[in-house]
């Protein structure tokens, strides 16, 4: 019998066939949703109405990343949900089985191959690297070291019109209370490798823009992120008269989604220089406002749109001197909601509502203006539905076997590739299995050798019960 190990269990997982090798699970179970490379099996499963990623691992990974997950998730990181390990899991003849780390599917994400699929111009390139470098940033401050800097290890999510970025492999990472400058660049020379791997695949598949090196975006990664480092811990000194820096570098930290919950202010004896460090910074300025004051949980950059337009209302309905919560009740019943129920049933899950809400204000803006009259919310939301929306396709489950691009060989697992690549799949150590040729002095001594490493761990684990 598995053993579960669970916070909050979900019962129904219990029902799931966890004495069949994942990669042999029955379609009924499964979702077929675009995922990145893994060098481990994953599934996504439906269970009622939640959808869950299942990762067959070894039981020490399995355990020490859902604790990882869970201490990311207290410290209110953007990363997956971890939902539970399944160890002691054996097949039907008593052969033992890998170990399961359960995570919930983050809705409306995606990985960056899919964003690739067709390829992706310069411009959102480079929201899809700051979302990277923002998130690697978020990481480091709080002690946290990745070891697996990727796009592979990274999910996306539409932020008004950018990107956010989510770990969604914690495997080889540790949490500590603070980062060396040693164990940061560390990450960073990961980081370079991998993405560089990454960007060079996706160019000699034709689905990187001609003007983008490789070489040049993952220059552009480590230069960006030493300046936000900069920005963010950085020490600046001016001298009596230039007070007003002091307020230009919080505004500066808020605009890049970060709140400075303390400032470290000295000054000399003479007292003509004044020396001013963040101490303790946090992202999530105008998310944090956000939920406050109307409750709905977005993205710093969804925020920080939706809260101009709350400001615009304010403005708008002559409310400056009223409460701020009285005023984002009225947007958000009078403004917000009215545009997220005008949206048909089966459009919903085409765009989570706080991104609906900024696409539909930008779809307005670009009427008004070749109208050259303010357009109405109610022709906005109308234009918007029939000429927008219909055509782009589903973010909360997206489909791999859709129209959107060539069919999957199994669309349960994509990196087994196209149905009619005539390619080879490459040859994984990882996920062999079985078939993996039998070692030997032919044997190429770099690949690893995962089903030595199984046995090692099943002799300590029995070593450790006798």
């Amino acid at each position: 019998m598995p053993r579960f190990v669970a916070a909050r269990p979900d019962s129904r997982l219990i029902t799931l066939p966890w004495d069949v090798p994942l990669e042999e699970w029955p379609t009924e179970h499964l979702v077929a949703l675009p995922r990145g490379i893994s060098r481990h099996v994953v599934r996504f499963v439906r269970v009622g109405s939640e959808i869950y990623a299942v990762k067959e691992v070894l039981e020490h990974l399995a355990i020490h990343e859902y604790r990882l997950l869970r201490d990311l998730t207290r410290l209110d990181t953007p990363s997956v949900e971890p939902v539970g390990v399944v160890t002691a899991r054996a097949d039907p003849t008593g052969e033992p089985l890998d170990s399961v780390l359960i995570t919930k599917h983050l809705q409306f994400s995606l990985p960056y191959r899919s964003l690739f699929t067709r390829g992706v111009r310069q411009d959102t390139v480079n929201r899809l690297v700051d979302a990277m470098v923002v998130l690697l940033a978020r990481l480091h401050l709080i002690g946290f070291l990745w070891g697996d800097v990727s796009l592979s290890n990274t999910l996306f999510r539409r932020d008004a019109g950018s990107f956010a970025a989510y770990l969604v492999d914690a495997e080889t990472g540790e949490l500590h209370q603070d980062l060396s400058d040693g164990q940061r660049e560390h990450d960073l020379t990961i980081a370079r490798t991998n993405l560089f791997g990454e960007f060079s695949d996706l160019e000699a598949g034709g689905l990187l823009d001609e003007a983008l090196k490789p070489l040049v975006l993952v220059d552009a990664i480590e230069n960006r992120y030493r300046d936000l480092w900069s920005e963010l811990t950085g020490v600046e000194e001016f001298d009596g008269s230039e007070m007003h820096r002091i307020e230009s570098r919080v505004r500066r930290l808020n605009a890049l989604g970060f709140d400075v919950a303390e400032l470290d202010i000295t000054t000399d004896f003479a007292g003509s220089t004044i020396r001013i460090q963040p101490k303790v910074v946090d992202a999530g300025h105008h998310s944090r406002r956000l939920i406050r004051l109307t409750g709905l949980d977005t993205e710093e950059n969804q925020a920080r749109r939706l809260l101009n337009d709350l400001d615009y209302f304010r403005a708008r309905t002559d409310q400056q001197n009223a409460d701020e919560s009285i005023v984002a009740h009225q947007w958000l019943t009078e403004e917000f909601e009215p545009v997220i129920t005008a949206v048909p049933d089966e459009l919903r899950g085409k765009l989570e509502p706080a991104e609906l809400y900024h696409e539909v204000l930008e779809h307005r803006w670009f009427l008004s203006e070749q109208e050259g009259h303010e357009v109405s919310m109610i022709d906005a939301i109308e234009s918007y539905v029939g000429t927008v929306l219909r055509g782009l396709p589903d973010e909360a489950i997206v489909s791999a076997t859709g129209d959107d691009g060539p069919a999957l060989a199994n669309p349960y697992d994509p990196s087994q590739g196209f149905a009619d690549d005539d390619q080879e799949k490459p040859y994984d150590p990882w996920e062999d299995g079985d078939e993996a040729p039998e070692a030997g002095p032919e044997a190429s001594s770099g690949l690893l050798d995962i089903a030595a490493l199984r046995r090692k761990a099943a002799a300590r684990t029995t070593g450790e019960a006798g």
